[in-house]
């Protein structure tokens, strides 16, 4: 066949090949199974070896079975070749597998495309500011590739990595248009990208030995919150999530909700503040404690959690209001008191004593309370992360024996008291505290600033917020986990540093992060119809957009098209005779790149087609002449020789 498509490829492309289906494939190892990831870099691996050894392919009768057999694998272990994984899974199978069959630049164009679409490919696991950098230089790579396939040249990476940056800086333009204009959708193609349910190990909606100190471990961002005017105090810091009403000995549960709302009395002024929660795939937001009723879009249950329609299954942002001095519920239904002083029968005997004995001391309610609390901060309690493990009657271990826990122990721990002393109380989940970065003023609640507390109900009073947690380590309020704990217990070294220069770099990733997550991947429907009304479309619809689109677009065309003419003019006479020999010579089924020095073009010429020489080496004599030569100014000679070019 004669067409460029079926010509023999140059074995001097592969490298450009193999480096451009390593860039689209890579960064799928690290959520491919393991033997995908291992099979597709040892076909790699044989495949450059062949490259390097010159040795012959393998014939494409034994690539089918190859074929066949990955086709298998993907199905034993997805269960199916649709969906997203299992789709990713057999491109970066298929790329790798192309590469046993790089004989033409058919198989390599096929390559490439396919390097192209698997590009788009990354963004179903994630969306972050490293990923869209790789992307970007992948992209370069791939149109390197694609350019040396067409005519470069393999003694000049350089040059051609140089041209196509210079490709992609051009696209960039365009692509900001259409991200800006091109209509929004509220989720993302195929699904949500894995890195929108980073947050999925997060709080849970039960209670158990182990369940916070596990998330203390982790460093990971659980919400961001912004505030119209000053953070409140660290102590006041309390994000409200799931109230656990039913404990059945070991783990706590929240009680079916209730459709009657809150009664809340405000003794204090709202705060007004913005909240960035990741995903955590539950119903409940995290609200600063307590959230103000009549919130729009959102629903306040009968513990005073806020509660959205859908569980939270993607990063998002909530406008929220909230009063940090109040009273709760003053007058309670008798069915939900009776509730929160259930206890399971036999289990926690001497727990269920000891409060006992205090209800025949104390009259009063809050004098329990604080009997209760003197118990955990004078009687050898410790805080720890490491607490030993408990049995049937876990309560009873932990406050005669073991007297060493988490804030889940503290606070299961002074519920059973209380409601073995005949005082309605229950156990709350969510966060407290957080860290304000200062590069861009928002507070950053991590998943090791998960907290458990306590809430008693008080006659006169209403429910009443206890942290038991503060009695044994006041730090863990005041200053944070971080500051609560021993050296030797096992914090992320991102909790543990001192340094400054170190905390300085981390606030500031953080702050790129977060503005990445506010101004880009936050960039909604209501987020582009606010910024379409501020240019001036007051009603966009579909009609509107597309002659905004088009317009912008055409006029970048127009402007490149007048960058590229305006580059052409600033060359000399020679260089433009240069190049229309290029032209003449590529109509000869001759690939020219513009970086290609002459000399090289010739020798090339004489091996590839040596019909053309004489006539081409008479233009290169005379175009060194007419462009090195001080004395040589008349360009007649280099013109005649390229009238004579075929």
């Amino acid at each position: 066949m004669s067409t460029a498509a079926a010509q023999t490829l140059d074995h001097r492309c592969a490298p450009w090949l193999f480096a451009a289906a390593l860039a689209t494939t890579l960064p799928h190892a690290w959520h491919q199974p393991t033997w995908l990831s291992f099979l597709s870099g040892l076909i790699f691996a044989y495949a450059n070896w062949l490259w390097w050894r010159n040795e012959r392919l393998p014939s494409r009768w034994l690539l089918i079975p190859l074929v066949a057999l990955a086709c298998v694998g993907v199905m034993y272990e997805f269960r199916t070749l649709l969906g997203r994984d299992a789709g990713v899974a057999m491109l970066v199978l298929f790329m790798s597998l192309k590469l046993l069959e790089l004989r033409s630049q058919r198989d390599a164009t096929v390559l490439i495309t396919l390097g192209y679409f698997l590009l788009l490919t990354h963004y179903f696991y994630s969306q972050s500011i490293p990923t869209g950098l790789w992307l970007i230089a992948a992209m370069t790579i791939v149109t390197a590739a694609l350019i040396r396939l067409h005519g470069g040249t393999a003694s000049q990476p350089l040059p051609t990595l140089r041209y196509a940056g210079l490709l992609t800086m051009q696209a960039l333009p365009f692509m900001l248009v259409l991200y800006v204009l091109f209509p929004r959708i509220s989720g993302p193609l195929w699904g949500l990208p894995q890195d929108a349910h980073r947050a999925s190990s997060g709080l849970s909606e039960q209670m158990s030995p182990g369940s916070f100190s596990d998330l203390a471990l982790s460093s990971e961002i659980a919400l961001r919150v912004h505030f119209d005017g000053e953070i409140p105090p660290r102590d006041k810091l309390y994000w409200r999530g799931p109230v656990m009403e039913v404990f059945d000995g070991r783990t706590w549960r929240p009680h079916a909700e209730q459709k009657q709302p809150p009664s809340i009395e405000a003794l204090s002024p709202p705060i007004h503040y913005e909240s960035t929660i990741e995903a955590h795939q539950q119903r409940w937001l995290l609200a600063l404690d307590a959230p103000v009723p009549g919130l729009k879009d959102f629903g306040i249950n009968h513990t005073l959690t806020v509660t959205t329609h859908q569980a939270l299954q993607q990063r998002a942002r909530f406008a929220l209001s909230a009063v940090t001095n109040y009273r709760f519920n003053v007058q309670e239904e008798s069915g939900v008191l009776q509730r929160n002083l259930a206890l399971p029968k036999n289990l926690n005997p001497r727990t269920v004593a000891l409060a006992q004995s205090w209800q025949h001391v104390e009259t009063d309610a809050s004098a329990t309370v604080n009997r209760a609390l003197a118990l955990f901060s004078g009687d050898n309690f410790a805080y720890t992360l490491q607490p030993p493990l408990l049995g049937e009657n876990s309560i009873d271990e932990f406050l005669f024996q073991s007297r060493r826990g988490f804030c889940e122990h503290y606070a299961a721990a002074f519920v059973v008291l209380m409601r073995a002393a005949g005082i309605p109380a229950r156990v709350v989940g969510g966060y407290q505290g957080g860290e304000r970065n200062p590069v861009d003023g928002f507070l950053v609640i991590r998943q090791s600033d998960a907290h458990a507390w306590a809430e008693v109900w008080l006659a006169g009073k209403g429910w009443v917020r206890v942290d038991p947690t503060a009695s044994v380590s006041p730090n863990r309020v005041e200053g944070g986990i971080a500051l609560a704990l021993p050296d030797s217990e096992p914090l992320p070294a991102l909790l543990t540093v001192r340094a400054d220069w170190a905390r300085a770099i981390r606030h500031r990733w953080e702050a790129i992060n977060n503005a990445w997550n506010q101004q880009v991947l936050g960039y909604n429907p209501a987020r582009q119809r606010e910024f379409l009304h501020q240019l001036g479309l007051a009603n966009p619809n579909w009609k509107n957009l597309t002659v905004l689109l088009a317009t912008l677009m055409g006029l970048l065309i127009l402007a490149l098209t007048a960058w590229t003419f305006y580059a052409r003019r600033r060359l000399d006479p020679v260089q433009h005779l240069w190049h229309s020999a290029l032209k003449r010579i590529a109509k000869s089924k001759v690939n020219c790149a513009p970086w290609e020095t002459p000399l090289a073009l010739q020798r090339r010429i004489e091996i590839e087609r040596p019909e053309l020489t004489s006539a081409f080496a008479a233009v290169v004599n005379a175009y060194l002449e007419a462009r090195y030569s001080a004395n040589n100014t008349d360009l007649i000679t280099l013109r005649e020789a390229i009238a004579k070019l075929p």
